[in-house]
């Protein structure tokens, strides 16, 4: 079943419990388009109120994940009227950080699938999610300095708390491409798997967590995003306040049930 998003470059696949966000521009490498950002936000907002969803997919058609912003698009633009395209930059930021934060902020696990081109906006995007797999072919950079830009996205705030502020002034710095054996040394990636392999391995992660106790697992992301700005007085205090929360779930009596009878718990998300 699929979702209508109003952007041919932008397709949400139903499959059950996951939707999949699925970029469909291969032929621009997936470069995100200010109308591809719209369609983003329009359709996590959509995904986020579905209670049917459980678990959200991030991936991409092509051989290319995403090469970030649509630079073609800008040279375009700054040829035909640099002076507009200058005024407009602000809102188009604006734009392309307020989707990634609707995919951070989501109650529901999102899970990356990557191949190929992993750049610029496009990184953003990917580190946005909770949990990433990428195929060996995958490369990641911050294409910012090539095109003369600093980052967006989120991506300045996202990386160095991932991977450290050495690794990301390198990345931001110099450019570099960072490998998929690289990344997942860095801990940028949770999984690599041959590209042969990555739409079933995907497919095994992400019903594995929309069959999981998915209020719970809402929770959780939230209270391991916060940590890095909490005192650990506010951090437990918030965990506080969620246990008690889900230990009023269906969920949560349906897996102590199943513990106790040896059996596989099978969660709704209540």
């Amino acid at each position: 079943m699929a979702f209508e998003t109003g952007c041919p470059h932008l397709r949400v696949e139903m499959d059950a419990a996951v939707a999949r966000i699925i970029l469909d521009r291969p032929e621009a490498g997936n470069a995100f388009s200010p109308e591809m950002v719209e369609a983003f936000i329009q359709a996590t907002a959509a995904l986020e109120r579905d209670d049917t969803v459980r678990c959200v997919v991030l991936q991409a058609n092509g051989d290319n994940f995403a090469a970030g912003g649509d630079v073609k698009g800008f040279y375009a633009s700054l040829t035909q009227n640099r002076e507009a395209h200058i005024a407009g930059m602000e809102r188009r930021v604006a734009n392309g950080n307020a989707a990634v934060h609707c995919l951070r902020r989501m109650r529901k696990p999102v899970l990356a699938s990557v191949q190929g081109a992993v750049a610029g906006y496009g990184l953003s995007m990917f580190l946005a999610a909770d949990l990433a797999i990428a195929a060996e072919s995958a490369i990641f950079i911050m294409a910012y300095r090539h095109v003369g830009l600093t980052p967006d996205g989120g991506s300045s705030h996202l990386l160095p708390r991932l991977i450290g502020e050495r690794r990301a002034m390198e990345m931001a710095l110099m450019g570099n491409r960072i490998a998929a054996a690289k990344a997942l040394e860095w801990g940028m990636v949770n999984w690599v798997v041959p590209a042969a392999e990555l739409i079933a391995q995907t497919d095994k992660i992400a019903q594995g967590l929309a069959n999981g106790p998915t209020y719970a697992l809402g929770h959780t992301k939230r209270l391991i995003r916060q940590a890095h700005e909490s005192s650990w007085d506010l951090q437990v205090a918030q965990e506080n306040e969620q246990i008690g929360h889900s230990v009023a779930t269906s969920d949560h009596f349906e897996g102590v049930q199943a513990f106790v009878q040896k059996r596989p718990a099978k969660f709704t998300g209540s």
